[in-house]
């Protein structure tokens, strides 16, 4: 067996699957990194910036791009000043390197973007006490740093109460004696061919692996994993050579959403009950057709937030006056302060009034209801609007499905179905949430240069006005109406809101 080198990232993807351990060292090329993981990544960062805040006197081993030095600087600050706190402190021990969080003395702390402590954090933590044990000395103490989800920021850069800190030593301790084995498991499969691993929920646990496309076999058209919520029924199919919905026999199915699934799709005709068409057709004028946008922040930079807390920076509304008078309004903060107060303001004032207020899924009532909670000087207000919305996917799920669908009712799926035409494949790098929320943590940075905010701003309007936009063409599709494109007379931005 060889003696090659591995972190302690390595070894967790080859506990997870050793088939990617072995892409991602061969093959890092095949891994397909998606925007979530990515601020995922950001975000985990700034918490570990915040977390050397709480350990006042720590000294940072920086070194990112030379390891070697990193471990020389290591090894010199443990003996001139061994108690005092290192961040990034790093040890190799029987060609496995890591680089702790924190290492205060004997303590030894992890830190994590979580709200929790979760199976694979002791794993990680067992590997790098392994570590550090066999470099220098066993850790008194090995404890995880997590997100307090119920932290509130109080502002001016305070956050002490931010973390939790779990001891979780006595189950490190209780996997110490394993970590050899995993080490050798990861070299073993690094020695030899890559291994063999069909597609199956590890791909998923405890990350979403970037080398599923690389690996999932060729799929049929209509495959039966596409079946809602049908997990262990696709799985029973496939046990019998059934791959694809069109193949399963008529009867075999017993949930009604599968069999709809499989009959719609085996015909090949969209369905469209009666009872959807003149629900809409009986929705008064005006109607406001509505959509926000948001951001979530492992740490809080907005006093009065919480961690992980669903906050509207951005909104698009498409008042439809009449079948054939259409208006757009909208708003986006971009000056990196706290939105809601604005956000909720401006809002209330486009809707004061009457007439129902469309939506697709209830986000809208959910960021509606936080918005109640910090402002409740407009609660009664914001409870009045709650009161107008029209959730239109429980009509859409009840009384419309499409081949094309594939199992899903999201507007994403729904869209390209009806509006092939409507696509966000030209609003650049904004064409979903996360990407709406990258750009909006990249417009608001100091750092970012004003062209580059002023180009990010008309992305998240393009891409939000869009998704309005689709709420209206889903209607007029429903209603029989000629489809309105983006270059019609009736839609015409109107100049953006900012209050």
């Amino acid at each position: 067996m060889s003696r090659r080198y591995l972190s302690k990232s390595r070894i967790l993807s080859g506990l997870q699957c050793p088939k990617r351990l072995y892409l991602e060292v061969y093959h890092p090329e095949l891994a397909v990194l998606d925007a979530q993981t990515q601020s995922t990544f950001q975000g985990g960062h700034r918490v570990g910036a915040v977390a050397r805040t709480l350990w006042p006197g720590g000294h940072l081993i920086e070194h990112d791009q030379d390891l070697n030095a990193a471990l020389a600087e290591t090894a010199h600050c443990l003996a001139e000043a061994p108690g005092r706190p290192l961040f990034e402190a790093t040890f190799r021990h029987d060609g496995v390197l890591v680089r702790a969080d924190v290492l205060a003395g004997s303590e030894l702390v992890e830190v994590k973007a979580s709200t929790g402590v979760k199976e694979h954090h002791v794993q990680d933590c067992a590997i790098q006490t392994w570590v550090v044990s066999g470099a220098w000395r066993t850790p008194r103490e090995v404890r995880l740093a997590h997100v307090d989800r119920d932290f509130v920021y109080p502002g001016g850069g305070d956050y002490l109460g931010l973390f939790k800190l779990a001891d979780i030593t006595a189950q490190v301790e209780d996997l110490l004696p394993s970590v050899p084995d995993w080490i050798a498991r990861c070299r073993g499969a690094l020695d030899g061919p890559c291994p063999e691993r069909e597609i199956g929920e590890h791909c998923h646990s405890p990350f979403d692996c970037p080398f599923i496309a690389h690996c999932a076999p060729p799929q049929p058209e209509y495959p039966v994993s596409t079946l809602p919520r049908g997990g262990a029924v696709a799985a029973e199919l496939l046990a019998e050579g059934i791959a694809d919905v069109r193949e399963i026999p008529r009867g075999r199915l017993s949930k009604p959403d599968h069999e709809r699934v499989r009959a719609v799709t085996a015909e090949g005709v969209p369905e469209l009950r009666p009872d959807l068409p003149a629900f809409l057709a009986a929705l008064p004028y005006p109607r406001f057709y509505l959509d926000f946008e948001t951001v979530q922040f492992a740490v809080p930079i907005w006093a009065g937030t919480r961690p992980y807390q669903q906050l509207p920076f951005q909104w698009s509304c498409h008042i439809e006056h009449s079948a054939d008078l259409l208006d757009h309004l909208q708003f986006l903060d971009t000056t990196g302060e706290n939105p809601l107060r604005s956000f909720a303001e401006s809002l209330l004032e486009l809707l004061e009034g009457g007439g129902p207020i469309l939506v697709y899924s209830a986000f809208e009532k959910t960021i509606l209801k936080g918005l109640q909670a910090f402002l409740p000087d407009l609660a009664v207000a914001l409870q009045a609007v709650i009161e107008r919305l029209v959730d239109l996917l429980p009509p859409v799920r009840a009384g419309f499905y499409h081949p094309a669908q594939k199992g899903s009712w999201s507007i994403k799926a729904v869209l390209p179905a009806i509006a092939p035409d409507l696509s966000y494949a030209d609003l650049g790098e904004v064409q979903d949430g996360i990407g709406a929320q990258a750009a909006y943590l990249e417009m608001i940075d100091p750092a970012t240069p004003i062209p580059r905010k002023h180009a990010l701003e008309r992305q998240l309007l393009d891409y939000c006005g869009r998704d309005t936009f689709a709420l209206v063409r889903l209607v007029d599709h429903f209603l029989g109406r000629a489809p309105r494109s983006l270059e019609d007379d009736l839609f015409a931005y109107s100049p953006s809101w900012f209050l």
